[in-house]
């Protein structure tokens, strides 16, 4: 097989995995429905991509490169541990500080703590978790690709700083007799340094 058969082949699976997920976010990309649609083997598709995660994180990759081109994450003029950790900073942001970190999860407890569930109000949160998750399995993804993560599973990651973050989110409503800046700050440095030096 030559190197311009490989190359063809391995765009035309991600193109349709990443077709596939622009279809159905939520869809597993199974190896044999993307090979099928990309009009391959599945041997072939292993040969790209070994493990269906190696071919989750390069289409997950793929998309947020189109997306945000100019992500924080992809400034190599810093260090890994800095673009990651001013990348978590960016959700933070979002959450607040004091009334607004209080109304935002007053809202989050009336809508999905409070009532009992409902299919709607629980495919709704995990929608909005899932796209979360996302987000900070891609910036990991970016780093495991440039050699700054130990081989590992960037999800078991990804849902580690996403508790980091949901807990500090919450310290950001709450009361506090510490600089609620410094306590983050320390936070997040002890949360991405265990992330960049463990094999998880």
């Amino acid at each position: 097989m030559t190197q311009e058969t490989q190359t063809s082949s391995r765009d035309r699976i991600i193109h349709a995995a990443m077709t596939m997920f622009g279809e159905d976010p939520g869809a597993r990309l199974s190896v044999r429905a993307v090979a099928a649609r990309a009009g391959v083997s599945t041997g072939s598709l292993r040969y790209h991509f070994p493990t269906q995660r190696a071919l989750q994180d390069t289409v997950l990759a793929a998309i947020y490169d189109l997306i945000t081109p100019g992500d924080l994450i992809h400034d190599r003029t810093v260090t890994a541990s800095e673009r990651l950790i001013g990348c978590l900073r960016q959700v933070l942001a979002v959450a607040g500080v004091g009334e607004q970190a209080r109304a935002g999860w007053r809202e989050i407890f009336k809508a999905y703590i409070e009532p009992e569930p409902t299919e709607e109000s629980r495919a709704a949160y995990l929608a909005i978790e899932q796209e979360a998750h996302r987000r900070v399995e891609y910036w990991l993804t970016v780093l495991s690709d440039e050699g700054a993560i130990p081989e590992g599973d960037n999800g078991r990651r990804a849902r580690y700083l996403e508790t980091v973050l949901t807990g500090l989110s919450i310290a950001r409503a709450l009361p506090s007799e510490e600089s609620l800046l410094a306590t983050e700050t320390e936070i997040l440095h002890a949360a991405v340094e265990h992330v960049l030096k463990q094999r998880l």
